[in-house]
């Protein structure tokens, strides 16, 4: 199962076992992990499950859809690395992901 790491705007760090097919979103609810609301439930009809992909991954993710692109439009303080982890499916090859949550979802 792959680890994903969770920052939160504090710093403090948090890792997780994702099973493959969840979405970083579910690892982080369903791991009680603090500052992803996740309001909608994963539905991409918000933008309160907004992180900050640590760079050297940003690469290795699908590209955005256009309803993501239109969610985040909504998230306070974006930035270039923003996407929503309700639509970042974990697959093996994501073991190591390292995400940040912004200090609004605290």
């Amino acid at each position: 199962m792959p680890k994903i790491k969770y920052i939160e705007h504090s710093g403090r760090e948090h890792e997780a076992d994702v099973p493959v097919g969840w979405s970083v979103m579910e690892g982080a609810v369903k791991n009680l992990i603090p500052g992803i609301d996740a309001d909608c439930g994963g539905a991409c009809a918000c933008a309160t499950c907004q992180v900050y992909v640590d760079p050297a991954w940003l690469s290795k993710l699908p590209p955005k859809s256009d309803m993501e692109e239109t969610m985040l439009d909504f998230a306070q303080e974006l930035r270039p690395n923003s996407r929503l982890s309700c639509q970042i499916k974990v697959t093996p090859e994501l073991a190591g992901l390292i995400v940040q949550m912004p200090k609004s979802q605290h």
